[in-house]
């Protein structure tokens, strides 16, 4: 379970800042106003995510459900969108282990 734990903020941490390091270098010219929401919430929840499962909160499980389809959403826009491969990939692991984690 730790190492689950661990695997997964990681994998929050790491979409967290690919996601901001996309929109703060390419993110905002040209891209529409909802796909830039998404990737901001995505990051966001990331963000939040890895905290709560620093603090060992009971309550994890729920917001790591979240998480995982907050990602899951992320992913397929940015893949629709093109050019975004490291967002999809970083957004599909964070999902992946975020539903490992959910309860």
């Amino acid at each position: 379970m730790e190492r689950d734990m661990s695997t997964c903020i990681d994998g929050c941490l790491h979409c967290y800042r690919t996601c901001l390091e996309w929109l703060a270098t390419r993110g905002l010219a040209g891209n529409d106003a909802d796909h830039i929401r998404l990737m901001m919430v995505c990051a966001e929840m990331c963000r939040t995510t890895a905290h709560i499962m620093l603090l060992r909160s009971p309550h994890h499980g729920h917001v790591c459900e979240d998480c995982a389809a907050v990602c899951t959403e992320c992913a397929k826009e940015c893949e629709r969108t093109g050019g975004m491969e490291r967002c999809v990939e970083a957004c599909r692991f964070c999902a992946e282990n975020c539903l490992a984690m959910a309860i």
